[in-house]
C-alpha cells in the first residue's frame, strides 16, 4: 500500500504556508527553506568576498544544479544551459534555427502567447508559414491531425506540455514519436509542467526543452534552464559571447559544443545555486508523489467548484494537472481573484492576452486560475471556495 502523503512535513519546510493559501504555483511558488537559505547564504558571501570570489569558491555548487536537473530530466548535465528563465531558454533555442522561405512551423492552440510572437517575428522576417494543428475532441494537441500535415517542408515542431491557461496535458510523447519519424526537430515548452509530474527527454523525444525555476520547481525568480539533444549541436546560438564561444584568432571564433553555448557569461550565481537546490529538493520527495498529490487536490477542487451554481470549470484534456481555470457568472475573473486576494488566498487571472489561440478560440476573454502544490492542503481549497463571490 502506498504512504499516505506527509502534508505537515511539506508545511513545515514552507514558512509561506502560515501566512497565505497560495494557489499560485503556476505563476510562482512557495519556495522551501532549504532554497531560500541557499540563496541568501551565496548573497551573503558575495558580500563578505565580492562576486568574483564568491563565484569561484560556489563553482561545485553551481556544477551541482547541471547534475541535478539532469537527473529530474533523464539525460546528461552537458545538455543543460541555464538561463533566466523558461521564455530565455525558449527564445534561445529558436531563434538559433534558420528557415527558409516555404517552410512551414507547427504548432497548437496551447502555445504562449511570447513563444507565437516569436514565430510571427521569424515568419514576417524569413517567410516560414506558421500553422496551428487542431485539438481534438478532448481539447488537447491532436496528433493525426499534427501526422496529417508532417511532411518534408515541416522545419520545426513548437509545442507546449501543458498550458498557462487550463489543466491539460498535451500528449507529447506522441509528438516526439510522430516528429522522430519524420525527422522533423521537436521544441517543447514545459515551463508549468516540469515540477509537478515526471518529464523525461528520452521518453517524450524532443530536441529541446524549455522551463522555468519559479513555478511548480519552487526555485528562485530569474531561473530557468534549456534541455538541448545531441542531435542539435549544429544549431548556433543568436548571439555568442566568451560564454558560449572562444575567439580563436582575431577574425576566427569556435562554438562550444556542449548545451552551455546557450549561455553567457553573467548570471545570477545564487539564483542558479537555489535552482539545484529546489530541484534536489523535488527529487527528494520524488516526481511521481509530487505528481499523485497535485492531481488528487486538483481533481477534489474541480468537483468543488462544479457544485456551486454558477461556476464553470474550463480545463480540457485527457489527463489533467495541479492548474484549475474557471470562472463564476456574472463576475469578471480580475474582480473574483481580488476577493480571494483579500481572503488572503492567492490565485490569479489568465488573460486571452496570454492565451490567444487558446482562450480566444473558445470565446473565454480571461479565467481564474487556480494552481496548486503539494503543500497545499484541503484547508486552503476551503478558503478559497468560502471566498468565491456569488454568481450574479
Amino acid at each position: 500500500m502506498t504512504a499516505p502523503f506527509d502534508v505537515a512535513r511539506a508545511r513545515r519546510e514552507t514558512p509561506g504556508c502560515a501566512h497565505v493559501a497560495h494557489l499560485d504555483n503556476a505563476g510562482a511558488a512557495l519556495p522551501p527553506a532549504v532554497v531560500t537559505e541557499a540563496v541568501v547564504a551565496h548573497l551573503r558571501r558575495e558580500a563578505r568576498t565580492g562576486g568574483y570570489a564568491a563565484a569561484a569558491a560556489a563553482a561545485g555548487d553551481v556544477e551541482r544544479t547541471y547534475t541535478a536537473i539532469a537527473r529530474l530530466l533523464g539525460c546528461a548535465p552537458e545538455e543543460i544551459a541555464l538561463t533566466d528563465s523558461a521564455t530565455r531558454a525558449w527564445q534561445v533555442a529558436f531563434h538559433g534555427l534558420v528557415f527558409r522561405s516555404g517552410q512551414r512551423i507547427l504548432t497548437g492552440r496551447a502555445e504562449y502567447a511570447s513563444n507565437v510572437i516569436s514565430l510571427l517575428q521569424v515568419a514576417a522576417r524569413s517567410g516560414v508559414r506558421i500553422e496551428v494543428v487542431d485539438d481534438d475532441e478532448h481539447g488537447q494537441l491532436d496528433v493525426a491531425d499534427l501526422r496529417r500535415r508532417l511532411d518534408d517542408d515541416v522545419a520545426l515542431v513548437a509545442v507546449t506540455h501543458v498550458p498557462t491557461s487550463g489543466g491539460l496535458v498535451n500528449p507529447v510523447a506522441d509528438v516526439g514519436r510522430a516528429c522522430r519519424e519524420a525527422g522533423t526537430l521537436f521544441l517543447l515548452d514545459a515551463c508549468q509542467s516540469v515540477g509537478q509530474m515526471p518529464v523525461d527527454v528520452a521518453e517524450i523525444g524532443c530536441d529541446f526543452l524549455a522551463a522555468t525555476g519559479r513555478k511548480f520547481l519552487r526555485a528562485p525568480r530569474g531561473t530557468g534552464f534549456l534541455y538541448a539533444s545531441p542531435r542539435t549541436r549544429h544549431v548556433e546560438p543568436p548571439f555568442l559571447d566568451l560564454r558560449s564561444a572562444e575567439l580563436a584568432a582575431p577574425d576566427r571564433y569556435v562554438v562550444r559544443g556542449d548545451a552551455r553555448r546557450f549561455e553567457t557569461w553573467e548570471s545570477d550565481v545564487a539564483g542558479r545555486i537555489g535552482l539545484g537546490v529546489a530541484v534536489e529538493h523535488a527529487l527528494g520527495w520524488g516526481l511521481d508523489v509530487i505528481r499523485d498529490r497535485v492531481q488528487e487536490l486538483a481533481a477534489g477542487l474541480r468537483a468543488r467548484l462544479l457544485e456551486r451554481p454558477g461556476t464553470a470549470v474550463h480545463d480540457q484534456g485527457v489527463r489533467r494537472c495541479g492548474i484549475v481555470t474557471f470562472t463564476v457568472d456574472g463576475v469578471p475573473a480580475a474582480q473574483v481573484q481580488g476577493e480571494l486576494s483579500a481572503a488572503g488566498v492567492n490565485t490569479s487571472v489568465a488573460a486571452a492576452a496570454s492565451a490567444r489561440l487558446d482562450l480566444g478560440s473558445r470565446g473565454l476573454p480571461d479565467v481564474v486560475r487556480a494552481s496548486v502544490h503539494y503543500y497545499n492542503d484541503e484547508e486552503d481549497v476551503e478558503r478559497l471556495l468560502a471566498a468565491l463571490p456569488a454568481a450574479r
